[in-house]
């Protein structure tokens, strides 16, 4: 495996899993926002297993884990703006 795809992988799990969405979910949880809430928990569950994607050389899942955190946390930011 090559390192570089180790340190990716990591600081994806890390960085977008844990501070972006943790983030998100702080807002929620403190307007009250149930629905954006668990939007926030599903966009932080799939960056998560994006990470392991990486690790295990699956680059289309990657993609669909990504695409579909991506889509949650726009979910969650729309039923906390709204």
């Amino acid at each position: 495996m090559n390192d570089s795809f180790e340190a990716y992988a990591v600081a994806v799990i890390i960085v977008f899993g844990a501070v972006t969405i943790g983030g998100l979910m702080a807002a929620t949880i403190a307007f009250g926002e149930r629905d954006g809430f668990l939007f926030s928990l599903g966009a932080g569950a799939s960056a998560w297993l994006a990470g392991y994607a990486i690790f295990f050389d699956r680059p289309r899942t990657y993609m669909a884990f990504l695409a579909l955190s991506i889509a949650m946390s726009i979910a969650a930011t729309l039923v906390f703006a709204f």
